[in-house]
């Protein structure tokens, strides 16, 4: 289960961000109907989207920071792995 967990980051990830941009554009495309100049349009799509895109997509967010917490915690373990066998540490070895 947790390889599946792990295999679904990259897809939560790109999802995350496709939507996030996707916010911005909608924002600065309703912003440029009304009248607002392009370049204001994106500048504030990127002010008022980033924060409401937290709220929208919170139980994506969650998604991927839960797989990058759990990716990076695999990181840290195989890093003190390394060097404990570069210490001559033997994993299960008594002293």
């Amino acid at each position: 289960m947790s390889d599946e967990k792990a295999g679904t980051l990259p897809r939560d990830l790109t999802l995350y961000l496709l939507a996030r941009f996707v916010l911005v554009g909608v924002i600065a495309w309703a912003l440029s109907l009304i009248g607002v100049p392009l370049l204001v349009a994106l500048l504030v799509g990127l002010v008022v989207g980033l924060p409401l895109g937290l709220l929208l997509f919170r139980p994506l967010n969650a998604r991927v920071t839960a797989g990058l917490a759990k990716r990076n915690e695999k990181r840290a373990r195989a890093r003190a792995e390394l060097r404990a066998q570069l210490r001559g540490d033997a994993p299960g070895q008594a002293e």
